[in-house]
């Protein structure tokens, strides 16, 4: 699944994404994984944005049961050492609140480049840094971040959530080790 961020919407990138990749929101059933990516990029401007219009169709991608994945490329909650600079979604707290209602699990999410893990009621936001990109911020690395998911044993309905930070030298450091 691949959801486009804000550069790729500059100069009309979007079609060009649309070309390639087809749709910029989608959603996808792996399983007991649901999985929605949604485009909150808006063409040359670096604040992202939902908006009302999707805020039905999220509900309804996550209206079944099993680990819930939201993926998208602005934050929503603010990320540390970001400066003054606007860093999360103009619709954050309505986003937030539906993907709560909604029993989201992970939220995944990366404006900044900046790795961090927010925890939020049973919601896990964890924001990945860039593997390619030159702007870093401050003392970070370039890093990914590597999700090992197991599913619940037959009697529990918890899954086991492992979030690695890779480096660009092979090293992992595990960030979450976490039963959901």
């Amino acid at each position: 699944m691949i959801v486009p961020g804000n550069h790729d919407s500059r100069n009309a990138g979007y079609l060009f994404f649309e070309d390639i990749f087809k749709a910029r929101s989608t959603f996808g059933h792996f399983g007991e994984v649901t999985v929605v990516g949604l485009d909150s990029s808006q063409p040359d401007l670096e604040e992202g944005h939902i908006g009302r219009e999707n805020y039905g169709w999220i509900e309804k991608a996550f209206s079944g049961s099993g680990f819930k994945v939201f993926a998208l490329h602005h934050h929503l909650i603010p990320i540390p050492r970001t400066g003054r600079g606007n860093n999360v979604l103009v619709d954050a707290g309505d986003v937030l609140e539906l993907l709560d209602r909604s029993g989201v699990n992970l939220v995944l999410c990366g404006h900044w480049h900046i790795p961090w893990v927010w925890r939020l009621n049973d919601m896990l936001v964890v924001s990945a840094g860039t593997v390619c990109s030159s702007k870093i911020r401050g003392k970070t690395s370039q890093c990914y971040n590597l999700i090992e998911l197991d599913a619940p044993e037959l009697e529990s309905k918890r899954w086991h959530l492992k979030v690695y930070r890779v480096f660009s030298n092979g090293e992992k450091e595990r960030v979450v080790d976490s039963i959901i």
